[in-house]
């Protein structure tokens, strides 16, 4: 891949893992003032308002799948749209967003913890030591929310565990997502993103009518409203698009390194919008599972650092092709 080509992937990647951190802001902005599934039921029908006439325009309409790749995305939709945004909506009203973020952001790590124990996908060496990096930043936000934590969790505990609910939904999503039949790639970015925001739309739809009629329709204030329309717009639209056309381009290893950016995004946020003041705890955190992150995607500073990268990173395909071009 070309230079020009691997950046603007890059930076899609990354891009899109900044709209996913701002989501833990969006969301403790709509679970204060809309219930859980009232707000998700309008997210998702706004962004499906918005992708299916895309879809439309730009691809004629959705294409034919199998019954097997529509039972595996109904799966996705229900895992990564559905019970994902549950638990992590729940535990943010409980928890800061700060340390939903960082949390969430551990995924890749879970997710080589998940092969290990479906698969027997045993990690070895870097990956091992990033999943226990990960898991250990994980235990010190929590060990932070014992000892004092944010302001802004009043029950940080069981919201910390909400989200790591989300986690596990997050990683089941991934783990379906490589059983996808081979007419997966038939799915362009735009397809799979409409498909999965009209079954999220689906799944929340029953229990939002029941919310509205059920305690009346919310007098919400205007950032409540606002955070509907950033999660459908920027969130569900931009980020998955940006996500599925930069994954489709770049190896494994560099999609995992952009999740990086997706603790960094949603503490900075957390801090600009609400607020939130950093503890020590959650910057601890948030360094182990960074570092965990960059370890599982398998990334290391070469010895001279950043010869023959711009970025000052190698991934194991870039070592083997300088070793060639080298004669080692």
């Amino acid at each position: 891949m070309r230079d020009s080509s691997r950046i603007t992937s890059m930076g899609s990647l990354v891009l899109a893992m900044f709209m996913v951190g701002s989501s833990v802001v969006a969301g403790r902005l709509m679970v204060e003032e809309l219930p859980v599934f009232l707000g998700s039921a309008l997210r998702f029908a706004l962004a499906s308002a918005l992708l299916v006439p895309a879809l439309l325009f730009v691809e004629g309409g959705l294409p034919r799948l199998g019954k097997r790749t529509w039972a595996m995305l109904t799966a996705q939709s229900f895992l990564g749209s559905f019970a994902f945004t549950v638990f992590l909506l729940k535990g943010l009203a409980l928890t800061s967003p700060a340390s939903a973020g960082i949390i969430t952001s551990a995924t890749p790590a879970f997710m080589g913890l998940a092969a290990w124990l479906f698969f027997g996908e045993r990690p070895r060496g870097r990956s091992l030591a990033g999943i226990v990096l990960a898991v250990t930043g994980v235990l010190a936000i929590n060990l932070d929310s014992v000892t004092g934590g944010s302001e802004l969790a009043s029950r940080p505990v069981l919201g910390n565990l909400l989200v790591l609910a989300a986690v596990g939904c997050e990683t089941l999503f991934l783990l379906v997502r490589k059983a996808l039949p081979e007419d997966r790639q038939r799915l362009s970015p735009l397809a799979v993103s409409t498909l999965l925001s009209l079954l999220g739309l689906a799944f929340f739809l029953p229990a939002g009518l029941w919310e509205a009629w059920h305690h009346g329709w919310p007098a919400a204030g205007l950032e409540a409203w606002l955070a509907v329309v950033w999660y459908a717009v920027v969130i569900t639209v931009g980020a998955y698009f940006f996500w599925f056309w930069g994954v489709m381009r770049v190896d494994g290893s560099m999609a995992g390194v952009a999740t990086a950016a997706l603790p960094l995004s949603s503490v900075g946020l957390s801090a600009l919008v609400l607020g939130e003041r950093p503890t020590a705890g959650m910057l601890v955190g948030c360094a182990l599972v960074l570092t965990g992150i960059l370890a599982v995607s398998g990334v290391r500073l070469p010895k001279r650092f950043g010869a023959g990268n711009p970025n000052g990173l190698r991934t194991r395909e870039a070592r083997a092709e300088s070793c060639k071009s080298e004669k080692c």
